[in-house]
């Protein structure tokens, strides 16, 4: 349980990721500046998300299940904003599920039921 919920958030900390790599790479639009600095936030968004997922996350500390539910946030605000990247929003959709996935499959594992 606890490998599909840390691979669910990897590819979402991923796909980030390679997003920002393309489009501080080759940015597209008016403001190339802006463009490129979304960029590199996103690579940092991604790089720090994984970071959580790869090491915290998968050591059971509670303060990375907490930090990363700034995923399915992100995403649902990206998805009632209609809030770029694209126009279909499918992405966004699927992030969410894989974000609430990743977090609510092993919640019993960083919320043990306490010893009677």
């Amino acid at each position: 349980m606890m490998r599909i919920s840390w691979v669910c958030l990897a590819i979402v900390s991923l796909a980030i990721l390679v997003f920002g790599v393309v489009v501080a790479a080759v940015p597209s639009g008016g403001d190339m500046g802006l463009y490129r600095a979304d960029g590199l936030a996103s690579i940092g968004l991604g790089f720090f998300g994984a970071m959580i997922v790869l090491v915290p996350y998968q050591r059971r500390e509670l303060w990375a299940w907490f930090a990363l539910w700034f995923y399915p946030v992100f995403w649902a605000v990206h998805l009632l904003g209609n809030l770029p990247p694209g126009t279909d929003h499918i992405h966004q959709v699927i992030f969410i599920a894989l974000s609430l996935i990743g977090l609510l499959l092993p919640a019993r594992m960083f919320f043990p039921a306490e010893p009677h």
